[in-house]
């Protein structure tokens, strides 16, 4: 049976957030109303999730990451410190005519980010990329447009460079197969795509 979520007495979170049992708000996060965190996710100092984020089980936010509603993160995500999940296409602080922007005067767009993908430090997702399972965004990257399952992007815009396994680590190629120098997990690419063999 999991422990009850640990809450830091310094964190600010919403008593209509639902926090999953074993997951850990250190000192200083906010967890807005409405977020739904799983089980087992740890949210560290000064990070930021927005109402109605999801995440799924297994997460880890990092110190002062800012994650904006209506991100979506699956199972394992991994979002490093200070990686911003944006979720405003056409920022602006004024309408047209300088009245201060309201909630009525735009939509949110999120982020989605797939099962068990990794975000690095200080990385920006620009909604509303899609980033694909196991894929892996290098530190420091801005992310434009959706990133593939299994990808390793880097640069600003961020690029594809190559592949990573479940593990993290490049891919090596093997005739046409692509293969984890750490597991030993084979992958096919087709069509710009990677999948696992078996």
């Amino acid at each position: 049976m999991s422990a009850p979520p640990a809450i830091d007495p310094s964190a600010d979170v919403s008593p209509e957030a639902r926090i999953g049992d074993g997951t850990r708000v250190w000192h200083l996060a906010q967890i807005r109303e409405g977020a739904r965190l799983g089980a087992d996710c740890v949210i560290g100092r000064g990070a930021y999730i927005g109402p109605g984020v999801v995440l799924g089980d297994a997460c880890k936010v990092q110190n002062h990451a800012l994650v904006y509603e209506p991100a979506r993160l699956g199972d394992g995500v991994f979002i490093g410190p200070a990686v911003v999940l944006t979720n405003d296409e056409f920022p602006r602080a004024v309408t047209p005519d300088g009245r201060l922007k309201g909630a009525e005067d735009w939509h949110a767009v999120g982020v989605t980010v797939g099962r068990g993908a990794s975000i690095g430090a200080r990385a920006v997702c620009v909604a509303p990329v899609v980033i694909g399972e196991w894929a892996l965004v290098a530190a420091g990257a801005v992310v434009t447009k959706d990133v593939p399952a299994y990808a390793l992007v880097v640069g600003v815009p961020a690029r594809r460079i190559g592949w990573v396994g479940r593990a993290g680590r490049p891919l090596g190629r093997d005739g046409d197969a692509w293969v984890c120098p750490e597991t030993g997990e084979r992958y096919l690419e087709r069509d710009g795509l990677l999948e696992p063999v078996g």
